[in-house]
């Protein structure tokens, strides 16, 4: 049980509150969340999806040498990740104006494929891309404890949801063989789609961002129910947090913290004010350096 991780006070948390929701909840209410990039997987130094969505940029950028002189454009041909990771950080402390520059080609990268021509799309990234730091599979960079904690909760009659600010059709096609968790249970942000001739396709107008307030709105919608627990790692987990954190009942909200260079990497960026509420309300912390014995399999 949980062999990733280290014996100590997290690991001890976890597994009490799991025999406290076993006895005292009923199955239909176990609902845990989770949040993805960073929570369940590596999202330095850059996001998977971001890799994925760059590369067609590049491809775009390259194909027009007008789109190559703006943003998001001039950035993805340069290999400048950097202004990216810039753009979602700023996001998260409040400062969305690089963000919309970036939404803006985001949006449009893969408009008018048909939701299964995006998948295969997704599945080809996966089948070759890695990660450029660690030298690994992107399919390899889920956090092995993390995923044992999946495994445990749904032994013990949990129905576990990811719900992250990355794309439900990003996530969707590879969700079930990394986490166990099947298509209709990923919550993320998405485009809207049309129905034309026998097929959904996207176009470039945005439905939800799946992040901040939005959050616990959405796992309302979906699943019906308050979750009893919920994982995040950055300040745009914070209210899908403290929605759980609210509940009447056992609850455990678990917050990944990011201080490992020598296996992972060692940021607060973006995960400021989540760190500070976390102390405040008595929120578990994980600390990737003290708590997880393994990071990654193999």
């Amino acid at each position: 049980m949980l062999d990733s991780w280290t014996e100590g006070p997290t690991k001890s948390a976890i597994v009490g509150f799991v025999a406290r929701a076993t006895a005292e909840v009923a199955p239909a209410d176990r609902v845990a969340v989770f949040d993805n990039d960073g929570t369940l997987w590596c999202e330095k130094p850059a996001y998977i999806q971001l890799d994925f969505l760059v590369r067609r940029l590049a491809e775009q950028a390259a194909a027009d040498p007008a789109l190559a002189a703006q943003q998001p454009y001039r950035a993805a041909a340069a290999g400048d990740l950097a202004w990216f990771g810039d753009a979602v950080t700023k996001h998260y402390n409040g400062d969305d104006s690089m963000l919309e520059v970036l939404a803006r080609g985001l949006l449009c990268a893969y408009a008018g494929l048909t939701v299964d021509e995006h998948a295969e799309r997704v599945k080809a990234f996966f089948a070759g891309a890695r990660h450029p730091t660690l030298n690994r599979p992107y399919t390899a960079c889920g956090y092995a404890p993390m995923i044992e904690l999946l495994e445990l909760l749904a032994d013990n009659g949990f129905t576990n949801y990811i719900a992250s600010g990355g794309g439900r059709d990003f996530m969707r096609p590879v969700a079930e063989a990394l986490y166990g968790i099947t298509p209709e249970r990923v919550i993320g942000s998405s485009v809207g789609l049309n129905f034309t001739d026998g097929h959904l396709r996207t176009t470039s107008t945005p439905e939800f961002l799946d992040d901040g307030p939005v959050k616990p709105v959405r796992i309302w919608g979906r699943t019906g129910r308050r979750p009893i627990f919920a994982a995040g790692n950055s300040n745009g987990d914070i209210e899908m947090l403290q929605y759980t954190d609210a509940g009447p009942g056992p609850s455990m909200t678990l917050l990944v913290r990011h201080d490992d260079p020598a296996r992972e990497f060692d940021y607060t960026a973006g995960a400021e004010k989540v760190l500070v509420l976390a102390e405040q309300r008595g929120w578990t912390v994980a600390s990737i350096r003290s708590d997880w014995a393994t990071v990654f399999d193999g």
